[in-house]
Protein backbone atom coordinates (compact mmCIF):
# COMPACT_ATOMS: atom_id res chain seq x y z
CA UNK A 1 0.00 0.00 0.00
CA UNK A 2 1.18 3.38 -1.24
CA UNK A 3 0.37 5.87 1.57
CA UNK A 4 2.12 8.76 -0.32
CA UNK A 5 -1.58 8.22 -2.76
CA UNK A 6 -3.75 8.79 0.49
CA UNK A 7 -2.25 11.72 2.66
CA UNK A 8 -4.55 14.32 1.40
CA UNK A 9 -7.35 12.38 1.91
CA UNK A 10 -5.87 11.91 5.70
CA UNK A 11 -4.83 15.74 6.44
CA UNK A 12 -8.48 16.81 4.97
CA UNK A 13 -9.84 14.43 7.44
CA UNK A 14 -7.60 16.22 10.28
CA UNK A 15 -9.92 18.92 11.46
CA UNK A 16 -13.03 16.34 11.82
CA UNK A 17 -10.17 14.49 13.83
CA UNK A 18 -9.33 17.56 15.99
CA UNK A 19 -12.68 17.74 17.84
CA UNK A 20 -11.81 15.15 19.84
CA UNK A 21 -9.88 17.33 22.05
CA UNK A 22 -13.28 18.37 23.48
CA UNK A 23 -13.58 14.96 24.61
CA UNK A 24 -12.54 13.95 27.89
CA UNK A 25 -11.52 10.18 26.22
CA UNK A 26 -10.99 8.72 23.65
CA UNK A 27 -13.60 8.83 20.55
CA UNK A 28 -14.63 5.66 19.22
CA UNK A 29 -15.97 7.33 16.54
CA UNK A 30 -12.94 8.73 14.90
CA UNK A 31 -11.82 5.09 13.42
CA UNK A 32 -14.29 4.42 10.75
CA UNK A 33 -12.70 7.62 9.19
CA UNK A 34 -9.50 6.23 9.58
CA UNK A 35 -9.82 2.44 8.30
CA UNK A 36 -11.46 4.39 5.13
CA UNK A 37 -8.31 6.45 4.53
CA UNK A 38 -6.03 3.77 5.16
CA UNK A 39 -8.00 0.60 4.59
CA UNK A 40 -11.10 1.25 2.94
CA UNK A 41 -13.09 -1.65 1.77
CA UNK A 42 -11.35 -4.26 3.78
CA UNK A 43 -11.85 -6.46 6.97
CA UNK A 44 -9.73 -6.23 9.95
CA UNK A 45 -9.70 -8.96 12.63
CA UNK A 46 -9.33 -7.82 15.90
CA UNK A 47 -6.70 -10.36 17.84
CA UNK A 48 -4.97 -10.93 21.10
CA UNK A 49 -1.34 -12.39 19.42
CA UNK A 50 -0.54 -8.31 19.06
CA UNK A 51 -0.46 -6.06 22.37
CA UNK A 52 -0.39 -2.07 22.31
CA UNK A 53 1.28 -1.76 26.02
CA UNK A 54 1.15 1.44 27.46
CA UNK A 55 -0.02 4.01 30.71
CA UNK A 56 -3.40 4.68 30.74
CA UNK A 57 -2.39 8.53 31.42
CA UNK A 58 0.83 9.60 29.73
CA UNK A 59 2.57 12.53 31.74
CA UNK A 60 3.54 14.28 28.29
CA UNK A 61 1.74 13.89 24.83
CA UNK A 62 5.35 14.52 23.23
CA UNK A 63 6.61 11.66 24.63
CA UNK A 64 4.28 8.91 25.01
CA UNK A 65 5.93 5.41 26.38
CA UNK A 66 4.57 2.18 24.06
CA UNK A 67 5.43 -1.20 23.88
CA UNK A 68 4.04 -3.11 20.40
CA UNK A 69 4.10 -6.94 20.15
CA UNK A 70 3.64 -9.54 17.66
CA UNK A 71 3.70 -12.99 19.05
CA UNK A 72 4.32 -14.97 16.21
CA UNK A 73 3.88 -18.42 18.40
CA UNK A 74 -0.06 -17.82 19.46
CA UNK A 75 -0.36 -16.45 15.76
CA UNK A 76 -2.23 -20.31 14.62
CA UNK A 77 0.48 -19.55 11.74
CA UNK A 78 -0.69 -15.96 10.68
CA UNK A 79 2.50 -14.56 9.81
CA UNK A 80 2.85 -10.52 10.11
CA UNK A 81 4.66 -9.26 7.39
CA UNK A 82 4.26 -5.45 8.45
CA UNK A 83 2.75 -3.81 11.52
CA UNK A 84 1.34 0.16 11.15
CA UNK A 85 1.19 1.98 14.13
CA UNK A 86 -2.05 4.62 14.01
CA UNK A 87 -3.19 7.80 16.65
CA UNK A 88 -6.57 8.02 15.75
CA UNK A 89 -6.77 11.73 16.56
CA UNK A 90 -3.70 12.73 15.85
CA UNK A 91 -3.71 15.35 12.46
CA UNK A 92 -1.16 12.72 10.86
CA UNK A 93 -2.80 9.43 11.91
CA UNK A 94 0.65 7.23 10.75
CA UNK A 95 2.77 7.19 13.30
CA UNK A 96 5.11 4.18 11.74
CA UNK A 97 5.52 1.29 10.03
CA UNK A 98 7.46 -1.59 10.73
CA UNK A 99 8.65 -3.99 8.23
CA UNK A 100 9.18 -7.18 9.51
CA UNK A 101 11.64 -10.62 9.18
CA UNK A 102 11.81 -13.86 10.55
CA UNK A 103 15.33 -12.77 12.70
CA UNK A 104 13.34 -10.72 14.86
CA UNK A 105 11.34 -14.07 16.36
CA UNK A 106 8.05 -12.85 18.34
CA UNK A 107 8.08 -9.18 17.57
CA UNK A 108 8.41 -6.77 20.62
CA UNK A 109 9.68 -3.38 20.21
CA UNK A 110 9.43 -0.01 22.98
CA UNK A 111 9.25 3.09 21.75
CA UNK A 112 8.10 6.47 22.31
CA UNK A 113 5.29 8.21 20.31
CA UNK A 114 3.55 11.47 20.11
CA UNK A 115 -0.24 12.32 20.67
CA UNK A 116 -2.15 15.40 20.51
CA UNK A 117 -4.74 14.05 22.06
CA UNK A 118 -6.54 11.55 24.30
CA UNK A 119 -7.03 8.50 21.28
CA UNK A 120 -6.98 4.89 20.59
CA UNK A 121 -3.39 4.01 19.21
CA UNK A 122 -3.60 1.18 17.15
CA UNK A 123 -1.65 -1.84 15.91
CA UNK A 124 -2.87 -3.23 12.41
CA UNK A 125 -0.50 -6.12 10.88
CA UNK A 126 -0.45 -7.12 7.30
CA UNK A 127 0.09 -10.57 5.93
CA UNK A 128 1.79 -11.15 2.80
CA UNK A 129 -1.19 -11.81 1.00
CA UNK A 130 -3.20 -8.30 2.32
CA UNK A 131 -4.93 -10.02 5.20
CA UNK A 132 -5.21 -7.59 8.07
CA UNK A 133 -5.34 -8.20 12.62
CA UNK A 134 -5.87 -5.28 14.94
CA UNK A 135 -4.69 -4.37 18.49
CA UNK A 136 -5.44 -1.52 20.28
CA UNK A 137 -5.41 0.26 23.50
CA UNK A 138 -6.39 3.58 24.46
CA UNK A 139 -4.40 6.62 25.92
CA UNK A 140 -5.29 9.76 27.49
CA UNK A 141 -2.42 12.27 26.52
CA UNK A 142 -2.06 15.93 25.18
CA UNK A 143 0.20 17.86 23.08
CA UNK A 144 1.98 15.91 21.45
CA UNK A 145 2.36 17.26 17.91
CA UNK A 146 1.63 21.20 17.95
CA UNK A 147 2.43 23.86 20.31
CA UNK A 148 5.57 26.35 19.58
CA UNK A 149 8.94 25.45 19.46
CA UNK A 150 11.68 27.77 20.30
CA UNK A 151 15.10 25.59 19.04
CA UNK A 152 18.79 26.83 18.66
CA UNK A 153 18.58 25.81 14.98
CA UNK A 154 22.94 25.95 14.92
CA UNK A 155 22.38 23.68 17.55
CA UNK A 156 19.41 21.03 16.50
CA UNK A 157 21.47 20.83 13.53
CA UNK A 158 24.89 19.98 14.93
CA UNK A 159 23.11 17.19 17.27
CA UNK A 160 20.89 15.69 14.72
CA UNK A 161 21.73 12.29 13.62
CA UNK A 162 24.22 11.08 16.57
CA UNK A 163 23.12 7.50 17.08
CA UNK A 164 23.50 5.23 20.02
CA UNK A 165 23.75 1.40 19.16
CA UNK A 166 23.72 -1.59 22.26
CA UNK A 167 22.99 -5.17 22.74
CA UNK A 168 22.42 -6.50 26.39
CA UNK A 169 24.42 -9.02 27.26
CA UNK A 170 25.07 -12.31 27.61
CA UNK A 171 24.10 -12.74 24.25
CA UNK A 172 23.22 -16.52 23.53
CA UNK A 173 23.38 -17.15 19.37
CA UNK A 174 19.97 -18.50 18.70
CA UNK A 175 17.91 -17.06 21.04
CA UNK A 176 16.48 -13.63 21.77
CA UNK A 177 18.90 -10.71 22.60
CA UNK A 178 18.07 -7.25 23.23
CA UNK A 179 19.17 -4.15 21.21
CA UNK A 180 18.52 -0.68 21.83
CA UNK A 181 18.78 2.42 19.32
CA UNK A 182 18.48 5.76 19.71
CA UNK A 183 19.52 8.66 17.60
CA UNK A 184 19.72 12.37 18.59
CA UNK A 185 16.99 14.58 16.32
CA UNK A 186 14.16 17.04 16.89
CA UNK A 187 11.37 15.47 14.75
CA UNK A 188 9.36 18.32 13.50
CA UNK A 189 6.34 17.74 12.69
CA UNK A 190 5.62 20.93 10.34
CA UNK A 191 2.47 21.52 12.51
CA UNK A 192 4.55 23.62 15.17
CA UNK A 193 5.17 27.29 15.47
CA UNK A 194 7.50 29.38 15.62
CA UNK A 195 8.27 31.46 19.43
CA UNK A 196 8.63 34.61 17.75
CA UNK A 197 7.26 34.79 14.25
CA UNK A 198 4.50 32.61 15.15
CA UNK A 199 5.03 30.91 11.28
CA UNK A 200 4.42 27.23 11.16
CA UNK A 201 8.11 25.64 11.02
CA UNK A 202 9.35 23.57 8.58
CA UNK A 203 9.11 19.36 9.12
CA UNK A 204 12.18 17.86 9.86
CA UNK A 205 12.49 13.97 11.25
CA UNK A 206 13.98 11.26 10.74
CA UNK A 207 11.93 9.33 7.86
CA UNK A 208 13.49 5.59 7.63
CA UNK A 209 15.88 3.51 9.75
CA UNK A 210 16.92 0.15 8.35
CA UNK A 211 18.58 -2.36 10.60
CA UNK A 212 20.93 -5.76 8.95
CA UNK A 213 22.57 -7.85 11.02
CA UNK A 214 25.73 -9.75 8.67
CA UNK A 215 24.41 -7.81 5.65
CA UNK A 216 21.18 -9.60 6.14
CA UNK A 217 17.52 -7.81 6.73
CA UNK A 218 16.68 -7.37 10.13
CA UNK A 219 14.09 -4.56 10.75
CA UNK A 220 12.75 -1.44 8.36
CA UNK A 221 10.88 1.35 10.51
CA UNK A 222 9.46 4.28 8.12
CA UNK A 223 9.33 6.58 11.18
CA UNK A 224 7.35 9.86 10.70
CA UNK A 225 6.22 12.73 12.71
CA UNK A 226 4.44 10.47 14.90
CA UNK A 227 7.50 9.29 16.67
CA UNK A 228 9.03 11.42 19.47
CA UNK A 229 11.64 13.79 19.32
CA UNK A 230 14.97 11.63 19.89
CA UNK A 231 14.19 8.43 18.48
CA UNK A 232 14.42 5.48 20.81
CA UNK A 233 13.98 1.74 19.82
CA UNK A 234 14.35 -1.05 21.98
CA UNK A 235 13.58 -4.32 20.74
CA UNK A 236 14.61 -8.39 20.53
CA UNK A 237 16.62 -9.58 17.31
CA UNK A 238 17.74 -13.70 17.26
CA UNK A 239 21.47 -13.42 16.01
CA UNK A 240 22.77 -16.81 14.45
CA UNK A 241 26.31 -16.34 15.17
CA UNK A 242 29.08 -13.11 15.81
CA UNK A 243 28.30 -10.47 13.67
CA UNK A 244 27.52 -6.77 12.95
CA UNK A 245 24.66 -5.39 13.92
CA UNK A 246 24.12 -2.01 11.80
CA UNK A 247 21.46 0.73 11.51
CA UNK A 248 21.12 3.34 8.59
CA UNK A 249 18.82 5.79 9.19
CA UNK A 250 17.45 8.83 6.75
CA UNK A 251 15.93 12.01 7.19
CA UNK A 252 13.48 13.91 5.71
CA UNK A 253 16.27 16.28 3.84
CA UNK A 254 17.99 13.54 2.28
CA UNK A 255 20.77 13.16 4.92
CA UNK A 256 21.82 10.19 6.29
CA UNK A 257 23.57 8.55 9.61
CA UNK A 258 25.05 5.27 10.14
CA UNK A 259 26.30 3.24 13.05
CA UNK A 260 27.28 -0.35 13.49
CA UNK A 261 28.26 -2.68 16.57
CA UNK A 262 30.24 -6.10 16.60
CA UNK A 263 27.91 -8.50 18.40
CA UNK A 264 30.54 -11.09 20.23
CA UNK A 265 29.08 -13.73 22.30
Amino acid sequence: MKFSRIICTVLMSASVLASASAFAEADPKLWPVVKEAFFAKRDIQEVEFMKVDAPRRAESGAQVPVTFSYDKSAASGVDIKKIYVLVDANPIQLASTYHLTDMLGNFQIATRIRMETDSYVRLVGETADGKLYMAKREIRAAGGCGGTVDNDESAVRAAAGKIKLHVDAPIKFGSPVVATFNIRHVMRTGLQRDLVSQGYVPAFYIKNTAFTYNGKPLMTVDVGVGTSEDPYMKFNFIPDAPGTLEVTATDNEGKTFMQQLDVKG
